[in-house]
């Protein structure tokens, strides 16, 4: 699967390009701006966008008010086509937030049913009951997301609903050549619906990749040969940004150990998860570590260990932003990017991930594992490479059988004599191979 080589960039365009929060009605091609980032894009190595909604919706993006229509804040569907056909010319694959277990209350089927009630053929769209009422007063009640009742939960056991859903889907296929979806809150999805979503998928475009918004629990239940191919790595995300906080390597390494190590009982091996540091619904990494000298190594991390690394954009040069201040605060508005320390040093670590084999596709195995520092092996067979992170303000010399007498920095192309040990600098990242 393409994305299993991909660096992705995570954009959240309402916020991304200023949209007004409530949907003035008011067309306005802001999506346009996109084309000024592109070169940052690129110098950055990613070469896929996740966008985060684009739809046509009442505030945020996720209360959706029709699938077909680009939102009317960001521009039309013409303004998002020729954006996705410049993307693709730059080698920019795109997926789109697929939003299907909701919709939001000014879905034109939603208002059909709020007129006409019982009449209404839309009626079984949704979970109704029409003997009781809503937090809006309706006259009726609907279940909704988790409490959240501007999100109409869909019933995806209605073929009227499926049917609508997979036509949107081969449109945006056909109009915007999207190259796959990231599913909202996929763990809400009913299953049979996902298993047959990637079905369908397949039959528009072979390797048209599905990833989940998966939080906890056993990924296995949704990833896999019938439904998505990759998720949210939602256990490692915390493990993290913890790891530093707390100048406790073992936490990290050991959620690694029990996703990915070579034993018979690890979790994920061979597949490729969505990991982050951060994205639209947390704290930005740069609010969330207490040292920001650790933004290099916990980015040196994401980009050394297993799965797929995705960039939030603006983190990329350490912008701040607390999940406390709200959603708006996580998804700002920047005139354009930033360059600096940090910026440099996840391009290196890009370029680094997409062409060494062994980062995407190697065996994890723990070599070291500290309080303040840590070693990884990522092995594919022909090529191994270690990872070697340290979290600790003073240099650490770090011994560990690599089975040869050199070693070279990938990141830097320095040359060592390894004798059984190797100094790793203060806050700092190697990526050492023989």
């Amino acid at each position: 699967m393409w994305a299993d080589n991909s660096v992705f960039y995570q954009i959240y365009p309402l916020g991304f390009c200023g949209a007004p929060f409530e949907n003035d009605g008011q067309q306005n091609p802001r999506i346009n701006k996109i084309y000024d980032w592109i070169p940052h894009i690129k110098k950055l190595g990613a070469d896929a966008i996740y966008f985060s909604p684009v739809f046509e919706s009442d505030t945020h993006g996720y209360n959706t008010r029709d699938y077909n229509k680009i939102d009317v804040r960001l521009g039309c569907n013409e303004d998002f086509a020729k954006l996705c056909t410049t993307l693709k010319q730059n080698g920019i694959k795109i997926v789109l937030d697929g939003v299907f277990n909701h919709v939001g209350r000014g879905f034109f089927v939603f208002l059909d049913v709020l007129k006409n009630r019982e009449a209404s053929p839309y009626r079984d769209w949704f979970y109704i009951d029409f003997g009781g009422n809503s937090n809006y007063n309706d006259g009726l009640w609907y279940e909704g997301w988790e409490g959240n009742y501007d999100l109409v939960k869909l019933n995806l056991r209605n073929e009227a609903v499926i049917s609508h859903i997979f036509d949107a889907i081969k449109y945006w296929v056909q109009e915007f050549n999207i190259d796959g979806l990231r599913l909202d809150v996929a763990y809400c999805l009913d299953r049979d619906f996902l298993k047959r979503l990637r079905q369908f998928c397949n039959s528009l475009k072979p390797d048209f990749v599905l990833i989940g918004e998966l939080l906890h629990g056993d990924y296995n239940q949704w990833v896999n040969d019938e439904m998505l191919h990759s998720c949210t790595n939602y256990e490692c995300y915390k493990g993290l940004y913890s790891s530093f906080n707390s100048m406790n390597m073992f936490e990290i390494m050991h959620s690694l150990i029990r996703q990915f190590g070579p034993e018979s009982w690890s979790l994920y091996t061979g597949k490729h998860l969505l990991c982050f540091t951060d994205n639209h619904d947390v704290s930005r990494i740069a609010s969330c570590l207490n040292n920001e000298k650790h933004l290099k190594p916990i980015y040196g991390l994401l980009f050394g260990m297993p799965g797929i690394p995705c960039v939030y954009y603006g983190s990329e040069w350490g912008a701040k932003a607390d999940k406390k201040e709200g959603d708006s605060a996580l998804r700002a508005c920047f005139d354009s990017p930033s360059y600096n320390d940090l910026t440099e040093f996840i391009s290196l670590l890009s370029h680094a991930h997409k062409n060494n084999d062994a980062l995407i596709h190697g065996a994890f195995y723990s070599k070291v594992i500290n309080n303040k520092y840590c070693v990884f092996e990522r092995n594919n067979g022909t090529e191994r490479i270690y990872v070697a992170i340290n979290a600790d303000e003073n240099d650490v010399s770090v011994s560990f059988d690599a089975g040869t007498s050199h070693l070279r920095d990938i990141l830097t192309g320095m040359e060592y004599e390894f004798n059984g040990s190797i100094t790793i600098p203060a806050y700092g990242v190697m990526y050492l191979t023989p």
